[in-house]
């Protein structure tokens, strides 16, 4: 399903990181704020699964929430925003938080899925760092 031009812009314009992954986990949609987050152009990432901005120590539970998901038809949050951690091409890992959704088809069976995020790596670390200097 391509975008209309309009669609296309409003996705490589978003001031968050849009990424849509069918329902292997492959990236198929990475827009612009996606690649000032993570590192990777869209060329690098789509056509790859999701393990490329996921820590290794979170892929099991990920993909253990994401193939329920697809099975089910519905997401353990249901587009509440969530914090996780995600990871940078150079390595370094963020704290990012992040909504999902699935994308179904008109008989309602999952596609794929949708994230939304934003890097709140700097608000993590100053709350973290206010908080151990609290007496």
């Amino acid at each position: 399903m391509a975008a209309t031009p309009l669609e296309a812009l409003i996705l490589e314009q978003a001031a968050e990181a849009v990424i849509y992954a069918d329902r292997q986990g492959v990236i198929e949609r990475w827009n612009a704020a996606a690649t000032a987050m993570f590192g990777f152009s869209a060329a690098e990432a789509i056509g790859h699964r999701l393990d490329l901005m996921i820590p290794e120590h979170l892929r099991k539970a990920h993909w253990r929430g994401f193939d329920a998901a697809m099975a089910n038809g519905k997401t353990r949050l249901g587009g509440r925003p969530t914090l996780t951690r995600g990871l940078h091409k150079s390595g370094q890992k963020l704290y990012v938080e992040m909504s999902f959704a699935l994308v179904l088809d008109d008989a309602g069976l999952a596609l794929g899925s949708v994230a939304v995020a934003r890097d709140v790596t700097e608000r993590v670390e100053r709350e973290r760092a206010a908080a151990a200097a609290a007496p």
